[in-house]
């Protein structure tokens, strides 16, 4: 079923030689709306699409843009973006037009773009299918050691050698990779999925990308089974979720998620479940949450109805209970996935960002605590009784937050706001902050992810100038900066598929 298309090499060349043409090209000023989406087609739709979905080049509406502000769009289209294909129109288009140019790509298109079977099907491409690449790796290394570092500046991604802390290698990624990569359950492979909806399938071991495709047109994340035989992919854009074989990336099924009235959704979120061998997904606009199930090949979807809308999730360690955001963004809802039951509403204020929750024992029971986006706090929560046992603040609203299990501390950015470049030490027994950091002043330092022992840990600097910094997770003192564009998380080979407790899932 699979449909192949031009080499890659081919591609970047015919877009090369239509870049130099272009800037050879007179300025064009646009007047009309037709008059600025001929120039859309003339300059831009060879990467871009026809349609705007994307192509060698992002996709280019409003949804898979919300991350850009449309001043930054016009600087880009005016300048191109270094270490990428995008050429500088300056020169080519007036500033009249550039502007024109990125009023339209922030409007929908008049038509709603379709994506389904036959477009995943044609979008298909497999460069190395399973088998043909040998089972040794090309590299020595610990490779439950490895980390994953996606450098969103010029979205590339580094493979870091956790003992010594040195890159391995270094290779191009699809634009605005979204969410954490997800390793398949013996570590030799890692799946990415992008904002666009490609799904990508990196061979670890001979450090090559062995099958891609395209789930959608805004995805927003994928998840692996517990056994790594399927792949499910999370769409906003079209309200799908789309399950596929993990050997090569063949498409298995499309699942329109709608409720019994008809009304659609786009899709929060999708996670493995492995004790449940299942999927949860997560839904945006109806409230309900949903398990998967895949037997013989069959999808099998469980609707939990919820009292509210849903915007985030986090897992108890035994799969038994789903914690909610309310969107309201002052809640949380405990549901148990045995049952479908809300068990437990939490006084959550400041939107928590359960995503990123971690647990920990203290005092011989078993904690969660989540950062929140608006507010400077972070929860801690008995998740015995389901009551929030104490609420530390922070300078600041948080992002992410890690530990390990054989690390007595848990660390958490300040990610918005003015201290946005600090990040706090928690202590998991006292449940106070010890210790307040600034690696790099004026700059945001956000995700730690430690290695598989839990003795070091890293830090990113995000930052076109930035850097990965490495911290003994003992003394809190910084070994080293390893340079890196904008580099985002961080994703350890063993915590990742050991479901480590101080690691996001």
């Amino acid at each position: 079923m699979t449909q192949h298309r031009l080499p890659i090499s081919q591609t970047l060349k015919s877009a090369l030689l239509l870049g130099a043409s272009l800037l050879a090209a007179p300025a064009l000023k646009a007047e009309t709306g037709a008059q600025t989406e001929a120039i859309y087609q003339q300059h831009c739709a060879s990467c871009h699409g026809t349609d705007r979905l994307g192509g060698m080049g992002p996709a280019l509406l409003p949804e898979n843009l919300s991350r850009l502000r449309q001043a930054e769009a016009e600087s880009v289209i005016a300048a191109g973006r270094p270490a990428t294909q995008m050429p500088a129109f300056g020169d080519t288009l007036s500033q009249e037009s550039v502007t024109a140019l990125a009023n339209f790509i922030y409007q929908p298109p008049e038509v709603t773009p379709v994506w389904g079977e036959q477009e995943i099907l044609s979008s298909h491409l497999l460069p190395h299918p399973k088998g043909s690449l040998p089972d040794e790796p090309v590299f020595e290394a610990d490779m439950m050691n490895l980390f994953l570092v996606v450098e969103i500046g010029d979205h590339h991604v580094t493979v870091l050698d956790g003992d010594t802390m040195e890159p391995i290698h270094r290779f191009a990624s699809r634009y605005a990779l979204h969410g954490g990569p997800k390793y398949s359950p013996d570590g030799r492979y890692v799946y990415f999925g992008s904002r666009d909806g490609w799904i990508t399938k990196y061979d670890l071991y001979n450090l090559k990308v062995v099958a891609e495709v395209r789930a959608g047109i805004n995805m927003r994340n994928i998840a692996v089974s517990a056994d790594g035989n399927y792949v499910m992919a999370a769409n906003y854009l079209p309200h799908t979720l789309v399950l596929f074989d993990a050997t090569n990336l063949g498409l298995m099924d499309v699942i329109p998620v709608e409720n019994g009235t008809g009304d659609s959704s786009r899709v929060s979120a999708v996670y493995a479940a492995p004790p449940r061998d299942s999927f949860i997904a997560a839904l945006k606009d109806i409230p309900e949450a949903w398990e998967i199930s895949v037997t013989d090949a069959k999808v099998n979807v469980r609707r939990m109805q919820i009292d509210t809308l849903l915007d985030d999730f986090f897992f108890d360690p035994g799969y038994e209970h789903v914690i909610g955001a309310a969107r309201d963004g002052k809640r949380g809802y405990v549901i148990n996935l045995d049952t479908g039951n809300t068990i437990a509403k939490l006084p959550l204020p400041g939107m928590p960002h359960l995503g990123s929750g971690i647990t920990w024992e203290y005092k011989g029971r078993r904690v969660m605590a989540t950062p929140h986006f608006r507010t400077g706090a972070v929860s801690i929560i008995d998740m015995d009784n389901w009551e929030v046992i104490k609420t530390l603040e922070t300078q600041g609203p948080g992002f992410f937050m890690r530990s390990h299990e054989n690390s007595p501390y848990a660390w958490v950015d300040v990610f918005f706001g003015p201290n946005k470049d600090k990040v706090h030490v928690i202590d998991k027994k006292t449940l106070e902050i010890v210790k307040t950091l600034q690696p790099a002043p004026g700059k945001v330092a956000a995700h730690v992810e430690f290695d598989r022992d839990g003795k070091k840990l890293l830090l990113s600097v995000w930052d076109k100038d930035g850097a990965v910094i490495v911290y003994d997770a003992d003394t809190l003192e910084e070994e080293k900066r390893i340079p890196m564009n904008k580099p985002s998380g961080k994703y350890n080979v063993w915590n990742k598929i050991n479901y480590e407790e101080g690691t996001s899932h």
